[in-house]
């Protein structure tokens, strides 16, 4: 069984798994990743995690600014197969022709749904209850290629974008170690995508601005669920004629029937270990852990009582 000469396309430190499976299973000549940025408190210029793990592994990198400035660098290169985790970048049509058997892509939903760059973080926001891996062949379109295999997996009401990737990441690792195999064996397989496409798009940090007033409590959960990783959630928080932006570090939805009198905003209940009991549009929810500006993540009472926030208060109206 030859062994396939393989290029990896991929940049943030969920690709490096995906990068050292295929330095197992292939011969890789070259990683391809976004250019090296400011990071860090001090804004050095440092490189991506895919770029310091490829260097340790002794493998050649390109790290090009578009992926056009090294086109002649790459189309010299001999390779059977692409793949690429996470890489940031769009692939052209003269790149996609460059290996005889194309590039596969490993995408964090069952394709056609949730296509685009966040489809972790949405398939939260949108209140998916299934999910799972697509492993697919890239085409000019945005996450349109024929597939290969895909994997599923259940969303539990307790994860948000962290847990959720935390599962993902090895379910595409399998799926990805499947197709190398079958690949290697000769079997090559491309199945078109079948249904309506759902869309995933970048968050922004205005989207992290959520207001109880204008959600309800399902919706404000699911906003929080998902932002856990990305722009971090936030509600207005009014106290003595001021307002500040709370950043929500756990929320829980409520399941006991709420007063439904109270206008959407107000403070419903106050309680140790639970937090603050915030009525929405629609239901309520409690918020078990907050972070103000300039402090440390608190219990949500701690805050409360810090703040002299009192049932029947209309803190989270705005």
């Amino acid at each position: 069984m030859t062994q396939l000469k393989t290029i990896f396309f991929g940049t943030p430190a969920l690709s490096v798994p995906y990068l050292e499976l295929l330095h197992q299973m292939t011969d890789v000549q070259l990683a391809v990743t976004q250019a090296d940025k400011p990071r860090g408190r001090g804004m050095e210029i440092s490189p991506c995690p895919v770029k310091q793990r490829a260097l340790e592994l002794g493998l050649p990198v390109l790290s090009p600014e578009k992926l056009k400035d090294d086109f002649n660098k790459i189309a010299a290169v001999p390779f059977d197969l692409g793949v690429a985790v996470a890489y940031g970048k769009i692939f052209r049509p003269d790149f996609l022709a460059l290996p005889k058997l194309g590039i596969l892509n490993v995408h964090f939903s069952l394709l056609p749904h949730l296509r685009g760059a966040a489809p972790v973080q949405q398939a939260l926001i949108q209140g998916y209850t299934q999910t799972g891996i697509s492993v697919f062949w890239i085409r000019p379109g945005m996450d349109d290629g024929p597939l290969f295999l895909q994997k599923e997996m259940p969303i539990l009401p307790q994860d948000n974008a962290q847990t959720l990737f935390e599962k993902l990441i090895p379910l595409g690792l399998c799926g990805l170690k499947e197709a190398l195999q079958r690949l290697a064996q000769g079997h090559t397989v491309q199945i078109p995508q079948q249904g309506t496409p759902t869309l995933a798009p970048m968050l922004q940090k205005e989207d992290a601005l959520l207001r109880p007033a204008e959600l309800s409590a399902a919706e404000l959960n699911n906003w929080a669920r998902g932002l856990a990783c990305g722009p971090k959630p936030k509600v207005p928080f009014t106290h003595n004629g001021k307002t500040e932006w709370l950043q929500l570090v756990r929320t829980e939805l409520n399941l006991e029937p709420g007063d439904s009198a109270a206008a959407p905003g107000t403070v419903l209940h106050i309680e140790r270990n639970c937090g603050i009991l915030v009525k929405c549009k629609q239901g309520s929810i409690w918020f078990n852990e907050v972070h103000p500006a300039g402090k440390k993540p608190m219990p949500a009472e701690a805050f409360a009582n810090g703040r002299g926030l009192k049932t029947g208060d209309e803190a989270f109206k705005e």
